[in-house]
């Protein structure tokens, strides 16, 4: 048996912060040598950070990122390590993977598909490189290196590279490698979280284990990179088909290490059983080799490798939510210099959703990193470090504020005031009355007549919403903190939202997520909570509730449904109007048959009000705040979904829906 250890790293890296990312590597590659790892496969673009966006036209960026790596080689003696960064190379730029053996750099194979879908926009930034070419790249510094499509011989271990959205497409680089006798196939990633993906990729990396007769390992990256996406890690070691290990996801670490042992000659002998074409790589074109003592080590194999039923792995949607709700909010306050969050707390589901989250936030990240280790990363807030434990965190971090009219209810009041004591935030409660009466007077004087509900509903509603933006401003202003607004995609897709009022924030943490989740996360929160034991059975007041805006005298008891239509409804229409691109004529039949206790002629209308509202608000879409991307849902024009502002609104599509007969 010709045993070797391997090993793959997930790092929380951040776009061009240089030290910070280099020190993430150099940990990870000390921890290696720490545990006899030989061959580590590190991140997508790990010197660098993934999301540096524009950036990454810089030449000052590229030549860091290069700068960079030379300072890293000196520590990789005894060591096969892939390190990811920017290249430019004839005057294009070029994602890579760099091999580093021993304190020497290699070669860099050049990522040759480009994902351009959805969160991504590599094609803007880098070129693919094409199948089976390779070239000579020079730096600054007079030092020569191949690149392109290699693959490199290690020590008589032959090591290629799939680098993230290579390993998604049909005509997969692992196909052609496995012809060439691989040994190894390394997966450099940055892919984000999204509900339930953690399932494909295991698909592709015990297949391509399986299918190319390999050992695989996968390294992604973690945490809130640069604002928007969160990554969740979740390190894959693979062989022939078998997961042999698999590495913590949504963790609050900078870096983790997942290792196994590979078994070099059982992955030859299952290629021997594989029936398909071989390739010969011409010597110095394709596959470099280099030099490499794997020593004398006397490894075990681990008699607990796993077969790939991984279902004992998977989270219930609602824990995955949480965990990467609280990692995001972590890394996007730290990475900020934010101070805390600040909340308007109207004891709705939305506020309380947030406020909720931020109190997870804490709870987690004190469970995952320990209290003095979590402390060490806020170590900017220089209050912290007298904190003893959760409760006192979070009466530093977070601040509520409950903001009543003549509107709201004792009954909202109420749900705000006992899930603020319940998570141990500062609650203030800010009566914005007078505010309100005064704008309606100063309008009222100027145009002559008395605003009254009959004819200024709208105007009377948004401005009680945009009176509460300034003094919750003025707190996050006060602490330094992050203000939090609370909308969430149901609202955002039909506009049921005021623009400078419960819009105001600087991040909108579950304007991804639909309203109907977050109301059964509440409810689970309440009654089973995270590992079944992280409860706040306070919730209880708050989803007894019917979600209402508050914003009408509370004689016409306003609710959010009555305004628009059942939120399970609204969601089925977005889904199929949004996600999968329907007609409104296709989108009536998709919901007709799920939805057949309201009749035809409702259901008309309810089809037809949510197209209007979605093409009439495509601009209060354009200005909501960043918001994490977590499903294929998602309806942020700046990543995932683009709408135009000014459109022909369907207009002949729904005249072709009221008219329709089925």
């Amino acid at each position: 048996m010709k045993l070797i250890k391997v090993g793959g790293a997930v790092l929380n890296q951040t776009p061009i912060a240089w030290e910070h990312n280099k020190q993430n590597i150099l940990n990870a590659i000390r921890e290696a040598k720490e545990r006899s790892i030989r061959i580590l496969c590190l991140p997508e673009l790990c010197i660098s950070g993934y999301g540096c966006e524009d950036a990454f036209y810089s030449p000052g960026l590229l030549q860091t990122s290069y700068d960079i790596l030379k300072e890293i080689v000196p520590f990789t003696k005894d060591l096969c390590v892939s390190l990811g960064l920017p290249v430019m190379h004839q005057n294009r730029i070029f994602n890579t993977a760099c091999l580093v053996v021993d304190q020497q750099i290699i070669g860099f194979t050049a990522k040759r598909f480009l994902a351009g879908n959805g969160v991504y926009y590599e094609p803007r930034w880098f070129t693919p490189w094409p199948e089976g070419q390779v070239s000579t790249i020079s730096f600054q510094d007079g030092n020569s290196y191949p690149i392109g499509d290699l693959h490199f011989n290690v020590g008589g271990v032959k090591v290629g590279f799939e680098i993230c959205e290579d390993a998604w497409v049909p005509n997969r680089p692992g196909r052609s490698l496995g012809k060439m006798g691989i040994d190894l196939l390394l997966n450099p990633s940055a892919s984000h979280f999204a509900f339930d993906k953690l399932q494909v990729r295991k698909r592709f990396v015990l297949e391509g284990s399986r299918s190319f007769g390999v050992a695989y390992i996968y390294a992604n990256l973690l945490g809130n990179d640069s604002g928007r996406v969160i990554f969740d890690g979740g390190c894959l070691i693979a062989s022939s088909g078998r997961l042999l290990a698999e590495g913590p996801r949504l963790s609050f670490d900078d870096c983790l290490l997942t290792d196994a042992v590979i078994d070099v000659d059982e992955t030859r002998l299952m290629q021997t059983q594989i029936s398909s074409p071989f390739e010969i790589a011409e010597s110095g074109k394709h596959c470099l080799n280099v030099s490499f003592e794997f020593g004398k080590t006397a490894y075990e194999r681990d008699i607990n490798q796993r077969e790939s039923a991984w279902e004992n792995s998977k989270y219930l949607k609602e824990e995955e939510f949480t965990n990467a709700l609280a990692l995001g909010l972590f890394d996007y306050m730290r990475k900020s210099y934010s101070r805390g969050f600040v909340i308007s707390l109207s004891g709705g589901a939305d506020s309380s959703a947030v406020a909720s989250c931020c109190y997870l936030m804490i709870k987690l990240g004190v469970e995952h990193l320990g209290l003095e280790k979590f402390k060490q990363k806020l170590s900017y807030i220089q209050e912290i470090q007298a904190c003893q434990g959760i409760d006192e965190i979070a009466q530093l971090l977070i601040t509520t504020a409950y903001q009543p009219t003549e509107n709201s209810g004792e009954v909202t009041l109420n749900a705000a005031k006992t899930l603020a004591q319940a998570i141990h935030a500062r609650f203030y409660e800010l009566n914005v009355n007078d505010i309100f009466q005064s704008y309606r007077n100063i309008i009222s004087q100027s145009i002559q007549r008395e605003l009254n509900w009959e004819q200024d509903d709208l105007t009377l509603q948004n401005i009680q919403a945009r009176v509460r933006a300034p003094s919750v401003w003025m707190l996050a202003n006060i602490q330094g903190a992050l203000l939090l607004s609370t909308s969430n995609r149901s609202e955002a897709a039909v506009g049921y939202a005021t623009m400078d009022g419960d819009t105001s924030g600087g991040l909108s943490p579950i304007a991804g997520i639909d309203k109907a989740f977050l109301r059964q996360w509440l409810r689970w929160l309440e009654t089973e909570g995270v590992g079944g034991q992280i409860r706040l059975p306070e919730l209880h007041y708050v989803n007894e509730q019917q979600p209402t805006a508050e914003l009408r005298p509370k004689g016409t008891k306003q609710t959010d449904e009555s305004d628009l239509m059942p939120y399970d409804l609204l969601d089925a229409i977005e889904e199929a109007a949004i996600r999968d691109k329907k007609t409104p004529i296709e989108c009536y039949l998709t919901v007709k048959n799920e939805f057949d206790r309201y009749s035809t002629t409702q259901l008309k209308t309810w089809v037809i009000k949510f197209f209007r509202l979605w093409c009439r608000n495509q601009w209060k879409r354009e200005r909501y705040a960043p918001s994490f991307h977590l499903d294929d849902k998602n309806l942020d024009p700046k990543t995932w979904c683009r709408f135009p502002i000014l459109s022909g609104g369907f207009d002949r599509e729904l005249k072709e829906l009221e008219t329709f007969t089925s």
